[in-house]
């Protein structure tokens, strides 16, 4: 029987819960299971998920850390294929870890900066969304982020109360497609983003 959502997700928090005790994989205490670190890691990128697009394939996530957003939302839409971009080593094999326990065989890590993977002409707009929670989105990773994307595609940005939104500051081939909200009781939302079809 194939595991449902449900426990994919289980499973997922549990590992997540005991490597975050030897390496710091998010800021959040996973010790004891509260509703903001539920909210935070698996509502949202699943609630997310139905803003993807049916005939999305391919997803680029961007920072991927402890694994949340991308490896929740890529569960909440199995049909596509996940790369996760994770600078440092060691959460680089958690997320391993994490694809391996899960059994996601449409998921890859790559252990780089995302702009080291530029010089890779396979990743050009090669991907129908690119994801990414940061703290700070500028104007120049924008830049960067959209040439995975294909024309078409979407970035979708996940930010929390404190962060503004950059739909006033969208450069071309970016514009500003939707903003939505995701977990009401952190005001967190989802900033959809799409790449002009040149």
């Amino acid at each position: 029987m194939t595991p449902t959502l449900g426990e994919h997700l289980e499973a997922y928090y549990r590992l997540l819960a005991t490597w975050n005790t030897k390496i710091n994989l998010t800021g959040l205490r996973l010790s004891e299971i509260s509703p903001d670190a539920l909210d935070r890691l698996l509502i949202e990128p699943v609630v997310a998920a139905k803003y993807v697009a049916p005939r999305a394939s391919r997803m680029l996530d961007v920072g991927s850390g402890g694994g949340s957003p991308a490896i929740p939302l890529a569960l909440a839409a199995p049909k596509m294929r996940l790369l996760m971009v994770e600078s440092k080593t060691r959460k680089s094999v958690f997320l391993r870890e994490a694809v391996r326990v899960l059994g996601m065989k449409d998921a890859d890590v790559v252990t780089a900066r995302f702009e080291e993977l530029l010089s890779r002409p396979d990743l050009h707009e090669a991907h129908d969304l690119v994801t990414i929670r940061a703290v700070r989105v500028e104007s120049r990773v924008l830049v960067t982020l959209q040439a995975f994307a294909k024309p078409g595609g979407h970035v979708f940005l996940f930010r929390g109360s404190g962060h503004a939104d950059p739909s006033e500051s969208v450069t071309p081939p970016l514009t500003w497609k939707a903003t939505y909200p995701l977990i009401e009781s952190l005001r967190s939302r989802l900033v959809v983003l799409e790449k002009r079809v040149r």
